[in-house]
């Protein structure tokens, strides 16, 4: 059966799930609170004031049997107007969702997608530092090289009005300007002259002391220092502009040399009056782009004739957190079903080791065989 385009069957969803418990084990160890929030939500609420932003205009639209204008939602952000409402401040949640967008699809780009949220509702510059200790830390436990990109709106908007830019034009010049790292200087300054914005373009080659004289650099150079607290590094990119217009403040962009796409982004914003500052985790990119090493190995008990004992060495292996299973048949349609399932270790238990105390142990990535006791599985595996 055909899948519809830009959506996808995930056959085995065991890394996924590995990237998503690290990234939510982490949320955790800095007190943020889980939360859910339904994916379909009313066209107006989706909407919000932002309905000219390219991710908003590309919202799935329906209709219930009430014929109420209905949207699939888009991201988790402005979901928080409800869920923030009367909270404590700061209020600090993190979410896990499934996001979608009826835009063109292309490499690592779909139109389902989950989203792994993190924000504080009540912020400050620290809360921002403590967002990019928390990007820091994920990948690095995922092993992905990264860079973790910045600006502030509040500098942007600055230059803008340096340039003269018109308030109504402004939207369309930063989505432009966002474009610098995926289009050439030659193409960006050429949609920039339609608004008489191209000569904005050499600020940007500036050296980051020319900054220094712009108010909003104040905010640069606070988040600079609180990461640096922190044992975090960040780097400044003046022309970052990130194309949602509700961030008023910092923006955050992560990026790798192994994918084209930006991996995590997000920045601050004001929501229900309220300064905050917020991150999203792309879960699918995340899941291409990690290094689990043997984190997700599998094994395979295989039992002959001996059905007691095989359960008995899979239970071992089960309490040392590895995943197992038992297979009654064959050994050979045992090495199949373990090859198909990308199972890293198979036993195999027989009347000869039930005797012996010891179990061979078949590596299936290298073929090699080794006997183990039942004793020392753990220093095995």
């Amino acid at each position: 059966m055909e899948i519809v385009k830009g959506f996808k069957d995930t056959e085995d969803a065991s890394k996924k799930n590995f990237v998503r418990n690290v990234i939510e084990d982490t949320f955790k160890s800095y007190n943020y609170n889980p939360v859910e929030a339904p994916i379909i939500e009313t066209e107006k609420f989706v909407r919000g004031e932002n309905s000219d932003d390219e991710a908003v205009s590309s919202i799935f639209k329906l209709k219930d049997r009430g014929k109420r204008d209905l949207a699939l939602r888009y991201e988790l952000t402005f979901q928080l107007k409800r869920l923030a409402k009367n909270k404590k401040l700061p209020y600090k949640r993190y979410q896990f969702g499934e996001v979608f967008r009826d835009e063109p699809v292309g490499p690592n780009r779909w139109r389902q997608f989950t989203q792994c949220d993190v924000d504080v509702v009540g912020s400050s510059i620290r809360d921002e530092s403590e967002i990019m200790k928390i990007v820091s830390e994920i990948m690095g436990k995922l092993d992905i090289d990264f860079v973790i990109n910045f600006n502030n709106r509040k500098l942007l908007n600055e230059i803008l009005d340096e340039f003269k830019i018109k308030e109504n034009d402004r939207s369309q010049v930063i989505r432009e300007i966002d474009k610098m790292d995926k289009l050439s200087e030659t193409e960006v300054k050429r949609n920039l002259s339609k608004f008489g914005a191209d000569k904005i373009l050499s600020i940007f080659k500036k050296p980051e002391k020319y900054f220094e004289k712009y108010s909003g650099y104040g905010e640069v150079k606070e988040l600079k220092k609180y990461c640096k607290l922190l044992g975090v590094k960040i780097n400044f990119q003046p022309f970052l502009a990130r194309g949602l217009s509700y961030y008023n403040g910092s923006i955050y962009e992560v990026k790798t040399k192994k994918m084209k796409q930006t991996i995590t982004a997000g920045g601050s914003y004001i929501i229900n009056g309220i300064q905050s500052t917020g991150i999203s985790f792309g879960l699918d990119r995340l899941e291409m782009l990690a290094n689990l090493g043997d984190n997700l190995k599998k094994v395979l008990v295989v039992s002959l004739d001996q059905d007691k004992k095989a359960n008995e060495v899979a239970e071992k292996v089960r309490s040392i957190n590895l995943g197992c299973s038992v297979f009654y048949g064959k050994p050979g349609k045992a090495l199949d079903y373990a090859n198909s399932y990308s199972i890293k270790y198979v036993i195999f238990v027989g009347e000869e080791e039930v005797k012996k105390n010891k179990f061979k142990v078949k590596d299936m990535d290298s073929g090699k065989e080794k006997e183990i006791g039942l004793k020392d599985l753990e220093k095995h595996f």
